[in-house]
């Protein structure tokens, strides 16, 4: 927790409101002057008559807590106004939900290949020769689609994204600046 000198600079918020800082500052403890532009967001979406009260209302160990909240969504809607801070969260929820799919798929080939291999001390089934056994079997075409081969789910690393993260300044306003086409 931060806290500005009296004596020195007014904290972010009093020098935002061009008002004098008084000693029992209310946003002193939480905007320090070394961080201007959190409060100017704060200020922006939430107003600081809101803030204010809102800070009133709380007990003094959770208006940490409650500043850093509103700091991360006033951040959030100064860069996506229509969805702040739901945007990335539903990015990341559909990144994770991506993830396990792949995951699942993986861990699906992997009891496949594992229920496949037949150990070299155990004969061939009967009607197989002894070289059809010991030639590995072909992925098929549903793998290659599942592991983004043929776009499926995999992202390649290296590779640009075919969208705009939700959280990433994008000054030219391009929208399909990931590139991958339109969609």
């Amino acid at each position: 927790m931060a806290s500005s000198s009296s004596y020195n600079s007014p904290c972010a918020a009093c020098k935002f409101l061009r008002r004098k800082c008084m000693p029992g500052c209310i946003f002193a403890p939480y905007f320090p002057p070394e961080e201007p532009q959190k409060f100017a967001n704060v200020h922006k979406i939430f107003g600081a008559s809101n803030v204010t009260k809102l800070l009133n209302e709380l007990l003094p160990h959770q208006r940490e807590d409650a500043v850093n909240s509103l700091a991360y969504e006033a951040e959030a809607r100064v860069r996506d106004p229509v969805y702040g801070c739901v945007g990335a969260i539903s990015f990341l929820q559909r990144q994770v939900h991506r993830l396990q799919k792949e995951l699942e798929a993986a861990n699906a080939d992997l009891i496949r290949y594992a229920c496949n291999e037949v150990p070299t001390s155990l004969p061939a089934p009967p009607g197989a020769s002894s070289i059809q056994s010991m030639v590995p079997r072909q992925r098929p075409v549903e793998y290659n689609r599942r592991m983004g081969n043929e776009g499926g789910y995999y992202q390649v690393p290296g590779m640009p994204m075919p969208y705009n993260l939700p959280w990433n300044d994008n000054p030219s306003g391009d929208t399909n600046g990931g590139g991958g086409g339109n969609m």
